[in-house]
């Protein structure tokens, strides 16, 4: 039976979510396990059922060449050169310069290393990430990234846009009084739901299973929220195909078009039927006045027309060129969700996986995604 998850509104839902398991638990069981305690006396002492247990020893050969994967050998050199806070900072970042690439946007080493900074910050570090091109071609040949398409200085970024909009924006917040939990933003993504990272043993096994076209399946996510990060909106989906019968109660709006991209009218009947309800369900909730500011950037799926649609919601279009610096969304929320779907999408079950395992690992994810990440990434706009 399909597991429940958050409707639009339902910051307040205390319904039971899949209890994820860390790659830390799976070692410390595996630890336990070679120790000699059985499965039920780990599963008991840590939470999970026998069979868990089980699965997780079965495949310990893989997890922990995952782990050495992932992690240097000598923990020595890891506390002294690259603390743990550089380390989730840089699959953070690498999440962000694919996500980047997928969409077509150009991006400098200067900007690579401003987000690196901005990461960094966010994880509450303290001290500073390199800024140097040495610590960049370091990174690259860290995390196997190939192709990346980081231009020069002259790349599309407007900076001088993304500085001066924020007192703008400040100014429309001021005239119309909105709190933060009327302020919201959404932004897609693409999302290869069945390609593994390329930092784990079965993005091997992909490139020479017979399957492997299955993991270029893209589907496209509009995620977004509000500044006081406490609604997170039910995702939009859209797939290549119509939702299935056997797809029913979905934690997720399903749409479909043969690119799997978001359209004007698919974004219009978006914003009509589930956002404009959501927000005002939510306000009542709250009981604050329903009036709503919508940020957006320029992407072809947003109607420009979008601010005449409801007299209750305000839509105001970021400054071209400025989405990797300033759009919320894109300032941290997207990696962390990408990061939570990655750990949630586990190899072991990678040749059964279907659409269907995707969307419960897509809305679990999102589920995982802080409120306190929600909040931080408007720092730059609504500071």
């Amino acid at each position: 039976m399909p597991s429940k998850h958050k409707s639009d509104a339902s910051a307040g839902d205390t319904a039971k979510k899949r209890k994820t398991i860390t790659m830390e638990d799976k070692v410390e069981i595996i630890k336990r396990s070679e120790r000699g305690e059985t499965p039920s006396s780990i599963g008991r002492a840590c939470g999970y059922s026998r069979s868990t247990i089980a699965t997780i020893v079965k495949h310990k050969g893989r997890i922990m060449e995952h782990v050495k994967g992932h992690i240097p050998m000598n923990a020595t050199i890891i506390t002294k050169q690259r603390s743990g806070l550089i380390i989730e900072m840089e699959r953070l970042l690498t999440i962000w310069i694919e996500d980047q690439n997928q969409r077509n946007i150009p991006i400098r080493l200067s900007l690579v290393r401003e987000k690196a900074r901005s990461l960094f910050n966010d994880l509450k570090a303290t001290r500073t990430a390199s800024e140097g091109k040495s610590w960049f071609n370091r990174f690259k040949k860290r995390t196997n990234l190939h192709n990346i398409k980081v231009q020069g200085e002259a790349a599309s970024a407007d900076v001088s846009a993304a500085s001066s909009f924020p007192k703008i924006l400040e100014d429309i917040i001021d005239d119309g009084g909105y709190l933060p939990e009327q302020i919201f933003n959404v932004d897609e993504t693409d999302l290869f739901w069945k390609k593994m990272p390329e930092r784990t043993y079965i993005s091997k096994e992909e490139k020479s299973a017979p399957g492997h076209k299955a993991s270029k399946d893209k589907l496209t996510l509009l995620l977004g929220g509000n500044v006081s990060g406490d609604l997170k909106l039910k995702p939009l989906l859209v797939h290549r195909s119509l939702n299935p019968r056997a797809l029913e109660s979905l934690p997720v709006i399903w749409r479909a078009n043969s690119k799997a991209w978001v359209t004007l009218a698919m974004f219009e009947e978006w914003f009509s039927n589930h956002f404009v309800p959501a927000v005002e369900r939510y306000c009542l909730g709250k009981n604050i006045p329903f009036k709503i500011l919508l940020l957006l950037d320029n992407a072809p799926g947003h109607p420009n027309t979008l601010d005449d649609m409801h007299p209750n919601v305000k839509v105001v279009f970021l400054p071209p060129n400025t989405t990797s610096l300033i759009q919320p969304m894109d300032q941290g929320v997207i990696a962390s969700f990408k990061a939570y779907y990655d750990e949630m999408t586990l190899r072991d079950f990678w040749k059964s996986y279907n659409i269907y395992d995707a969307i419960n690992n897509i809305a679990d994810a999102w589920d995982e995604v802080k409120e306190t990440n929600m909040r931080g990434v408007w720092n730059k706009l609504c500071p």
